[in-house]
């Protein structure tokens, strides 16, 4: 297939992204870049790791963002009394059949949202992240597959440290994406507030099935990915991993560890789910550059003198940006 037949194909066939967006729009005021990070994870069939304050709409975008799709979705508080049995479910002895029959857990859903992963301890953390990796949960003896779409939308607060349980860097790296949220401007805050007074809450209404997400996955992957574009994430993800190579030698005492062989894969990903978002059959070097922030943040790791200097890793994306070579 040329450029321009799958060109039109995509205008086609990502027509439904305007509609979808619209319904979100109906009940989140502003969020225009967290919006379009929760159809990029949908899209590329990656999971999400949410983290801003308390009150930025990231329940509520989830929440949408499920309703608006015919799609079962689950929510979980994450606590410290939490056990793996109430996220994947259990065996329960049955005295009228006198057997044990499987009580499925509310992790068998399409959009799973893990409210505040990171209250709950390490081996419920670990539970979601396998079900994540493997798109299966084992109870008892019986292994059963997780359902189409699968998508974990997982918040965490960065403000209130005390009595958390922080993901493991290894188990980061789970999640295809990781958005920080930011406060809303004067004017979208002004709106929130009339929308709130007023008690007249907009509800989204079902506008797609779960079969044409799945159907978009398919033509996401077909959006064209040249050879060029393909060295330019290498350069980055490299850049990463041994910064001297790259005119990067200021970098080298700030970067513990880079990204792995999954930084480079879900970058290509993203960008051609971005590219879609965006109606085009082909990747752009502005569409790496838009999904490399929130491919990288969780997978760049700091020094402790990186940490002393207060550079983050947000510093040494742009970084890595301005000076890798852009095709």
């Amino acid at each position: 297939m040329d450029i321009r037949e799958l060109n039109e194909k995509i205008q086609q066939e990502s027509s439904f992204v305007d509609i979808l967006t619209m319904e979100m729009k109906k009940v989140i005021v502003g969020q225009k870049d967290m919006v379009d990070k929760l159809l990029i994870g949908m899209l590329a069939n990656g999971h999400i790791l949410l983290e801003g304050v308390p009150g930025l709409a990231k329940t509520l975008a989830i929440k949408s963002l499920a309703s608006s799709i015919k799609a079962r979705y689950s929510r979980i508080q994450f606590t410290p009394d939490l056990l793996p049995a109430d996220l994947i479910g259990t065996m329960i002895y049955s005295q009228k059949s006198e057997e044990f029959t499987v009580k499925k857990g509310p992790v068998f859903a399409n959009f799973i949202l893990a409210d505040e992963i990171n209250r709950a301890p390490a081996k419920v953390q670990s539970a979601l992240l396998e079900a994540m990796q493997e798109r299966q949960v084992t109870i008892g003896d019986q292994t059963f597959k997780l359902e189409e779409p699968f998508m974990v939308l997982a918040t965490e607060n960065p403000i209130e440290q005390e009595g958390t349980y922080p993901l493991p860097e290894a188990q980061v790296d789970r999640f295809m994406l990781k958005v920080v949220i930011d406060y809303p401007n004067k004017e979208e805050e002004k709106l929130i507030i009339r929308q709130n007074v007023m008690g007249e809450f907009p509800q989204t209404r079902p506008v797609l099935e779960p079969q044409d997400i799945l159907k978009a996955r398919e033509v996401v992957r077909e959006v064209y990915l040249d050879e060029k574009i393909e060295n330019y994430i290498t350069d980055i993800v490299f850049s990463t991993r041994n910064p001297a190579d790259h005119k990067l030698s200021k970098l080298e005492p700030l970067i513990s560890y880079g990204g792995s062989p999954r930084a480079s894969i879900n970058i290509a990903l993203a960008a051609k789910a971005y590219a879609f978002i965006k109606r085009r059959g082909y990747v752009i070097p502005e569409d790496i550059r838009a999904v490399c922030p929130d491919v990288l943040r969780h997978r760049i790791g700091l020094t402790y003198e990186a940490e002393a200097e207060n550079i983050t890793s947000e510093d040494i994306i742009t970084e890595i940006l301005n000076t890798v070579e852009v095709p």
